[in-house]
């Protein structure tokens, strides 16, 4: 289940970020899949970077632009990434997210079909090194992993499944359906039969539900997922 990566590397330029939503506390995008969300040794251009050009851009801030990273999606996910504007909104944002209170739905292309089509699936996950695999409870290391899961549609052998993320662990969604014999279609490093021509999985953060760290208000901030709906005959 090891299996190294090459990604193309992937350039955004800011007239192309897709911008969810944003005020002075907030900016949340649709991260297109295969980019990274934060910068590594590699030096490639990441979310991060994009996002800060377009704040100096488009308030014409000079020198350093404050953006606060609260969550992230692995670098084959597409989907809503939410950022923090000030480091006030970062730590509330930060607290609603270690209390599980904010709501994360996902949807997948999986290979096969789920049974039963709809369930809760709970695991124990622990972090060896650069992986993540499966434990049991009480080993060391071993965090609870939760999600629940309905199937959507079903053709051609993949299935359409969404995903309310309970827990946040790293490649959670992805280990914990190819545990259940459904790997993610493209996701080779977990179990999928092929990879896709970009190396990217289909597997999208459609939405985030969640109160707004300032005024209290309850929003919910969201991708289209038209062309899935219409690849599965969604109405």
């Amino acid at each position: 289940m090891n299996h190294p990566i090459s990604f193309p590397k992937r350039s955004l330029p800011t007239d192309a970020l897709e911008v969810l939503y944003e005020d002075n506390h907030l900016i949340s995008v649709n991260k297109p899949a295969g980019m990274l969300v934060q910068g590594d040794r590699s030096g490639e251009e990441s979310l991060m970077d994009v996002v800060r050009e377009y704040i100096r851009g488009r308030y014409q801030k000079p020198g350093n632009v404050f953006l606060g990273m609260v969550h992230r999606l692995d670098r084959p996910v597409s989907g809503v990434v939410l950022f923090a504007r000030t480091s006030k909104a970062a730590s509330r944002l930060m607290r609603q997210w270690q209390a599980r209170e904010v709501k994360k739905t996902y949807w997948a292309v999986v290979e096969g079909a789920l049974k039963p089509e709809q369930g809760k699936i709970v695991g124990h996950l622990r972090k060896s090194g650069k992986r993540v695999r499966t434990a049991k409870e009480g080993d060391p290391g071993a965090k609870e992993a939760m999600l629940e899961y309905r199937t959507l549609a079903r053709k051609n052998g993949v299935s359409l499944v969404e995903i309310g993320l309970i827990t946040g662990r790293k490649h959670q969604i992805r280990i914990q359906l190819s545990q259940a014999g459904c790997p993610v279609k493209g996701d080779v490093k977990y179990g999928a039969e092929a990879f896709l021509p970009d190396k990217t999985i289909r597997l999208v953060a459609r939405s985030l539900s969640l109160r707004h760290p300032v005024t209290g208000q309850e929003m919910t901030l969201s991708v289209d997922t038209g062309d899935l709906e219409r690849e599965f005959s969604i109405s």
